[in-house]
């Protein structure tokens, strides 16, 4: 997705997969999906992705959240219509709770087997499904600027979207998972704080020199710049409704733009140190909306959602500006209601899972009455699957 960067244009991108109604595994319908999908709706912007269990919706490039939001729900009726006539469901999380990497099969697309070939065991780990919203920021000399300082809120964001609580059946004791999984990518995880653009365009000549670029396709950091001067925001989960993905893409659009006008007015921008970023994230990742988080180079240390909370106050001028403040104000309903990870790891004990993680054994009830670790997270997939269409 390009954006012609002279405006705080906004673009959304969100996975999604299939899962058989029956067992609520993953199925590989995503060839057939793409077909029909073409037949119907000719011009559609639905993707086949890494895998075969997996479709993704990339809207146009918008100037509202409200308009990129809209054209995802179109989108997402669109997927769901066809699931229906193929027999499928469509599920919307950060990982499947129970299904297993070595049953998948990858879309036929040759850099993805290029990706495999190279990345092996880990590469076929990525069972994993998140949210990348683009912003545009008006030229490519503000981009790394803005990118470090973006960062500093990567706890905030991760927070908010961390939904990937389970893995092979079991509760990993994490609230996003995908996070510790898709980091042991070579070319992913977070980027290296450039000074400006041309540290990037060095960075990536070493890269073309070395093959790494070859082998990949393109860097998959967590947050990334386009040569057209946009920002990309690639680490958060997939969420089980779309209002949620409305408020974190509002909250990420206000925050490149609040960071991009500080940066017009000769503002310095903040930073983090690499070590605080890389705590920071493994924190959000490990606790999500219960994170102590570490907010400036003297090391403070808050609670990430009152630090949110703040962030909220600072960004709602912005949001008016933007056209989305009622979709900003969506991210205290998150906070109010619980992140998606805390709901799933609910459905999935009240359903026999245990209450330990990485326990492999049967619910309280006993082994006669008691539930395996991947029947009780069914419950979560049902949670993610009815979630997604009353979101509609």
């Amino acid at each position: 997705m390009e954006f012609p960067g002279s405006a705080p244009t906004v673009g959304i991108e969100w996975e999604v997969a299939l899962v058989d109604p029956e067992s609520r595994d993953l199925v590989a319908k995503a060839p057939e999906m793409m077909a029909e999908l073409d037949r119907r709706y000719p011009g559609h912007t639905i993707t086949r992705e890494f895998l075969a269990n997996t479709v993704e919706m990339v809207t146009g490039v918008h100037e509202t959240i409200p308009g990129a939001v809209e054209d995802l729900r179109g989108q997402l009726r669109k997927v769901m219509a066809v699931a229906e006539d193929l027999g499928v469901q469509v599920f919307s999380a950060g990982t499947h709770p129970f299904a297993h990497w070595g049953d998948q099969v990858l879309s036929e697309k040759q850099s993805y087997n290029e990706i495999i070939e190279r990345t092996q065991y880990w590469g076929r780990q990525m069972l994993i499904w998140g949210i990348h919203v683009h912003v545009g920021v008006g030229g490519r000399d503000r981009v790394w600027p803005i990118i470090n300082a973006v960062m500093t809120q990567y706890a905030h964001v991760l927070a908010l979207s961390a939904s990937s609580p389970a893995w092979e059946g079991l509760d990993t004791g994490y609230a996003s998972n995908r996070t510790l999984l898709y980091q042991q990518l070579p070319t992913a995880g977070m980027p290296y704080q450039f000074a400006d653009w041309d540290a990037w365009e060095a960075f990536n000549v070493d890269q073309d020199r070395s093959g790494v670029i070859n082998h990949t396709g393109s860097m998959h950091f967590d947050v990334r710049p386009s040569k057209y001067g946009t920002v990309e925001v690639r680490f958060a989960d997939a969420t089980m409704e779309v209002w949620e993905v409305g408020a974190i893409a509002a909250f990420i659009h206000c925050l490149v733009v609040y960071y991009e006008r500080c940066w017009t007015a000769g503002e310095e921008l903040p930073t983090l140190q690499y070590w605080h970023v890389a705590e920071n994230k493994w924190r959000a990742a490990r606790y999500g909306l219960d994170a102590l988080i570490i907010t400036d180079r003297e090391t403070t240390e808050r609670l990430v959602t009152d630090d949110i909370v703040d962030w909220l106050e600072v960004l709602a001028p912005v949001a008016e500006d933007l056209g989305c403040a009622a979709e900003l104000a969506d991210v205290r309903r998150i906070i109010a209601r619980g992140g998606d990870y805390a709901l799933q790891r609910a459905a999935a004990r009240a359903a026999g899972a245990a209450l330990e993680p990485g326990v492999r054994t049967r619910g309280d009830a006993g082994a006669e009455q008691g539930f395996t670790q991947p029947e009780a997270w069914i419950a979560a997939v049902d949670l993610t699957v009815e979630s997604l269409k009353r979101s509609l």
